[in-house]
């Protein structure tokens, strides 16, 4: 296993390396106006969200893992002028900076920063005031607009699940549901193309495609069995070119079984329903267990997939595909279906495994942390006021880079 490349065949086996990205000034962009654009219900405190995050990252370090921040490797791929400039022009037209003069200056504002400050202000937003000194070129330029921004910030970026996946040793590259977080995966995208460490990195789909697909619905079970959810946000035909990619590619996996839950905020992602924490243990919201169909995609002759449905149980399913005798479905709020609300609504059931049964979880989902304790699993806990007000929790805010095999 080389610790240059990608290597994720399970979602429990010792975490090496993950990704993270410390809330910065992005979170302090966010006001009452603007908070359905940029995908959030609250309003988080900067300093306490900060505080959080370093426990948390502390927590995955005091296990031994590996832990890389997306600025500190943007930074380093920044150091060449050209990836530089390049990165800023898309970013720019993502960013739907139409106007010229405000371009010119944007550039002008970004060219006296050091790699570091400029990722940073890139995520963080540029607000009006910031360019005091545009010559106007066009319409754009002149028009009166009260936005606050030009340039938008982007406070979802500290979920690093989302902008892609690893799978195997490849990636998705992905196509996110909302034009806000889009952008993210440019991050993601000059990353694989650019910094040494991620060469050569297989992807099993890319950002140009035209359904959505977003990794927290994307799960790798085990080196035979992905799971992935047809969610609010990752778009059942995505699957299909993603099953048709990696059964084409010398993968090991034979099945994708493909979750359908309710196409609803509070769901958001099969990550937040539904988490493995050990080889035959799981997390899963009881709402989901009811109306959800799931839906087995095989390799078939000739480049083609076979999908058939599922009819049986959850716990069937799994116990047939991950070759299991028994499941254990730990449910969130251990039963009580008033506490399984109040702790969905702050991701109780996304957990992140550092190793088989040892997972990192918020500490205020306390009635399924127990319930997690009572199956034998040990549960690592970190303070979580504010970064759960952006509904994701530990598994969201972290991009497993190499796990090892099972």
């Amino acid at each position: 296993m080389s610790e240059s490349n990608i290597h994720v065949y399970n979602e429990i086996g010792q975490l090496k390396s993950v990704l993270l990205h410390c809330p910065g000034a992005e979170i302090e962009n966010i006001v009452p106006g603007y908070l359905r654009r940029l995908l959030f219900d609250e309003i988080a405190y900067l300093k306490q969200a900060r505080k959080e995050h370093h426990q948390f990252a502390q927590h995955l370090r005091d296990e031994g893992v590996e832990v890389l921040y997306l600025t500190d490797l943007m930074a380093e791929i920044f150091r060449s002028a050209e990836v530089r400039k390049n990165f800023l022009e898309e970013f720019m037209e993502e960013g739907k900076v139409g106007a010229e003069g405000i371009k010119e200056a944007l550039r002008e504002f970004f060219s006296s920063m050091t790699p570091l400050e400029m990722i940073r202000k890139c995520i963080a937003g540029v607000r009006t005031e910031e360019l005091s000194h545009i010559r106007p070129k066009s319409l754009g330029d002149m028009v009166k607009n009260p936005y606050p921004f030009y340039l938008d910030p982007i406070p979802n970026l500290y979920f690093q699940r989302d902008p892609f996946a690893t799978m195997g040793k490849g990636i998705n590259l992905n196509v996110m549901h909302s034009i806000t977080r889009n952008r993210e995966t440019l991050f993601a995208k000059y990353l694989f193309d650019h910094h040494p460490r991620f060469q050569n990195v297989p992807r099993w789909y890319n950002r140009d495609k035209s359904h959505s697909i977003e990794g927290g619905d994307q799960l790798v079970l085990s080196d035979k069995v992905i799971a992935i959810g047809i969610s609010e946000r990752t778009d059942s035909v995505a699957i299909e070119r993603v099953a048709k990619n990696i059964f084409s590619s010398n993968e090991p996996f034979e099945t994708i079984l493909a979750f359908d839950i309710p196409k609803t905020r509070a769901y958001m992602h099969l990550d937040t329903v539904f988490t493995m924490v050990d080889y035959d243990k799981f997390t899963i919201y009881p709402g989901i267990e009811g109306p959800l169909d799931v839906y087995s995609i095989s390799k078939a002759a000739a480049g083609e997939i076979n999908i058939s449905y599922e009819a049986d149980k959850l716990s069937s399913t799994l116990q047939k595909y991950l070759n299991l005798p028994s499941v254990d479905l730990i449910r969130c709020g251990d039963g009580d279906p008033i506490a399984a609300g109040r702790e969905q609504w702050s991701d109780g059931s996304n957990t992140l495994a550092i190793s088989p049964g040892k997972v990192v979880c918020y500490d205020r989902n306390y009635v399924t942390n127990e319930a997690l304790r009572r199956h034998g699993i040990e549960v690592l806990e970190f303070e979580s006021y504010e970064l759960s007000r952006g509904r994701g929790g530990p598994r969201c805010m972290s991009m497993p880079l190499i796990r090892e095999n099972l």
